[in-house]
């Protein structure tokens, strides 16, 4: 009995063998199911022969970790004192006083300190102060900044300008004004000076802006009251938890030159 032959069809389809059909239809849709069976994820495994190891590509190092730049967004900085809220705003002894720790969970997250991209183009090593964001930016190098949360001035008391910061203190006396005790009398027992410790109300460290040489009656200074920072509640200086501004007044000391402030 003669073997059957292959046999063209018409429709292009060939017969393989008696009762098989196959067509090229058939083929291109058994393999397109095989490409969402691997698109997929699934568990289902199936059988592909061995693959040589790839060559490493240059976008890859040896431990396969990818360094391609992200384009736009470049990569933030991690420092556990800059970004790990339980080490930031941890209980701290300071100069014999104990900082207590602050409920953290009860800050709003963009009031808390954190690395950020640098949004102020100013020169690494200022000071900036976003009025309506109640935010404070130190710039750093690499186009990064880091950002703190602060309470600013009630309206009719702030203070907008560039100016620079004359000295520093740890840990200051705190004289209210003459206008403040008109308006506080109780106050009057602060004339000489309110000494430094935890109810001081510049708290922890004081930053004195001066502009042109002359004080301008304004501070960057810690408070007791963690619970106002991101509100207008002071007298026009600018408050911060004191965690927070030991960290800059560390930062504002090591730089080799006065540092400039803006505040607008």
């Amino acid at each position: 009995m003669r073997k059957p032959q292959d046999q063209k069809l018409s429709s292009g389809d060939t017969i393989l063998e008696p009762g098989y059909l196959v067509s090229r239809r058939s083929v291109l849709s058994g393999l397109g199911v095989m490409t969402l069976i691997g698109a997929s994820g699934c568990s289902q495994a199936l059988e592909l022969p061995s693959l040589e190891p790839l060559e490493p590509s240059a976008r890859l190092s040896p431990a396969g970790v990818d360094n391609m730049s992200t384009g736009a967004i470049p990569p933030i900085s991690v420092d556990s004192n800059i970004t790990d809220n339980g080490t930031m705003y941890a209980s701290t002894i300071d100069n014999g006083f104990v900082i207590p720790a602050i409920p953290y969970q009860k800050v709003k997250p963009e009031f808390r300190r954190q690395i950020v991209i640098d949004p102020t183009g100013e020169a690494p090593g200022t000071i900036v102060v976003r009025l309506s964001e109640r935010h404070l930016y130190w710039v750093q190098e690499g186009g990064e900044a880091i950002r703190y949360g602060v309470g600013i001035g009630k309206a009719g008391f702030e203070w907008s300008g560039r100016a620079e910061i004359q000295y520093t203190k740890q840990w200051p006396t705190w004289t209210p004004p003459k206008e403040m005790i008109a308006r506080k009398p109780e106050l009057v027992k602060w004339t000489g000076g309110q000494p430094g410790g935890l109810d001081n109300p510049l708290g922890a460290r004081a930053h004195y802006i001066y502009k042109d040489g002359h004080d301008t009656g304004y501070r960057v200074h810690g408070s007791p009251e963690w619970w106002t920072i991101g509100t207008q509640a002071s007298s026009g200086c600018v408050r911060m938890i004191n965690q927070d501004v030991i960290d800059l007044y560390n930062r504002v000391k090591a730089s080799p030159s006065k540092v400039p402030i803006v505040v607008a």
